[in-house]
């Protein structure tokens, strides 16, 4: 859960996430290095009186600030498509929700089961109860086994959304008329919270997205209990 002031990321949740967060510090320390470099150079360019008659007919240096830069583009670019092709990937999933957005709320189906669909939406603030977080909390949550693949489907029914939970490293568009599909795996127990992130409208940041990863032996029983009730 993000806190005021912080300046980073959330914990990770899932194995992406936890990728994503390792590319980030790998791109960031390179960045960091290209800008101490280049204030280095501006500095010893402003300061010093020193001149080279031979400073404008240098190969070598051509050379050197030729391939520098592609291999730092490399560096950079192997593991962002090896994590694109990680977050593509959905092997044999245990579990499909289909998450359809409405204006202003979600709805969530189990397609693994037959009458396995509710409605989602925020709680109102003077409905709040101790320990909740007001504009994120839904009467319903998206209850998900933890260490089990799920494959998200995200389509829309009247305007463009986006299904977006950021400790989970998941953010997929709802477009009306075309099903997307995304995965996502609760590495430990928790809830996770989220919002949708498109300019659907003027009510879009009350599209809140609440999941809440469980044991496997308390989603069977949760599941059971929503069938019963249905």
């Amino acid at each position: 859960m993000a806190h005021p002031a912080q300046l980073g990321f959330q914990d990770a949740a899932s194995p992406v996430m936890e990728e994503l967060l390792h590319f980030h510090d790998h791109a960031l320390m390179i960045v960091f290095l290209i800008s101490a470099l280049v204030l280095y150079i501006i500095i010893a360019m402003v300061s010093t009186k020193l001149t080279n008659k031979l400073i404008l007919d240098s190969q070598e240096i051509e050379i050197v600030w030729t391939i520098l830069p592609a291999v730092i583009l490399v560096l950079i670019a192997l593991p962002s498509l090896r994590i694109l092709y990680l977050m593509d990937e959905i092997n044999d999933p245990h579990l499909t929700i289909k998450a359809m957005g409405h204006q202003w709320y979600w709805s969530y189906e189990y397609t693994d089961y037959e009458n396995l669909n509710f409605d989602a939406y925020m709680v109102p603030t003077q409905d709040l109860t101790p320990g909740q977080f007001r504009l994120l909390e839904t009467d319903h949550r998206m209850v998900i086994p933890v260490e089990s693949p799920i494959r998200i489907l995200v389509s829309a029914e009247d305007v463009l959304h986006s299904w977006a939970v950021p400790s989970m490293g998941v953010k997929m568009d709802a477009v009306p008329g075309r099903l997307n599909q995304t995965a996502l795996l609760a590495s430990h127990p928790g809830v996770y919270y989220g919002q949708c992130s498109e300019i659907c409208g003027a009510n879009h940041s009350f599209m809140p997205i609440v999941i809440e990863a469980v044991p496997l032996p308390h989603f069977e029983t949760w599941s059971a209990c929503q069938l019963d009730l249905a």
